[in-house]
C-alpha cells in the first residue's frame, strides 16, 4: 500500500511584476502558512519516504519549510523541472517513474495540475487545492499503475481550516 501527498506551494508574492514567474518568492501569508502546515503534518505523524518538488522558488521554499517541520532532510528532496507548472498528465508520468521501494511520496507542485491530478486519480472530487493545501491519497497499486480512480482519498488539509 502506498501513500501519496499532493502539496501545492504556499501563497506567492505578486506585487513586483518584474520578477519572473519561476523566481517569485513566498509572500507574508505563504511564509506563515508553509511552516504551519508542516506542523499540521507533523501532528499527523507524516514523514514521507520521498519528497519531490518543482524547482520554482515558491515551491522549493514551501517544500523546505514543510520538510524541516516533519524531520525530512532537505538534502534528500528531489527537484524535478518537469513539475514546474505541469499538467496532471506530466505529474502522473513523473509519479509513474518512482522506485517501488518508496511507500510514501510527497509531491510539491502547482495548480491547476495538482487539482486536476487529484480529480483524475482520486475517488474524491476537490474544486480547488488552495495554496499550501495538502491532499493525502492511498494507492493499492504500484507507482507505474497510477491512473484514473486508482487512489482512495484519506484527507485534505489547508491553512484556512485553522487560520484566519
Amino acid at each position: 500500500m502506498k501513500t501519496l501527498y499532493l502539496a501545492r506551494h504556499a501563497k506567492s508574492y505578486w506585487k513586483d511584476q518584474s520578477i519572473p514567474d519561476f523566481d517569485r518568492p513566498l509572500n507574508s501569508r505563504g511564509k506563515r502558512d508553509a511552516p504551519f502546515m508542516g506542523e499540521v503534518l507533523k501532528d499527523r505523524k507524516v514523514i514521507p519516504d520521498l519528497i519531490i518538488s518543482s524547482p520554482a522558488k515558491r515551491t522549493k521554499k514551501t517544500a523546505l519549510e514543510i520538510a524541516s517541520k516533519i524531520g525530512y532532510s532537505e538534502k534528500k528532496i528531489l527537484y524535478n523541472e518537469e513539475l514546474y507548472e505541469a499538467s496532471s498528465n506530466t505529474i502522473i508520468k513523473a509519479l509513474n517513474k518512482i522506485d517501488e521501494r518508496y511507500n510514501s511520496v510527497m509531491i510539491f507542485a502547482h495548480n491547476p495540475g495538482l487539482t486536476l491530478l487529484n480529480n483524475h486519480i482520486s475517488n474524491n472530487y476537490i474544486e480547488n487545492i488552495p495554496t499550501c493545501g495538502i491532499v493525502a491519497l492511498q494507492l493499492d497499486k504500484k507507482w507505474n499503475e497510477l491512473g484514473k480512480n486508482t487512489c482512495k482519498f484519506l484527507y485534505f488539509e489547508y491553512p484556512k481550516l485553522y487560520l484566519e
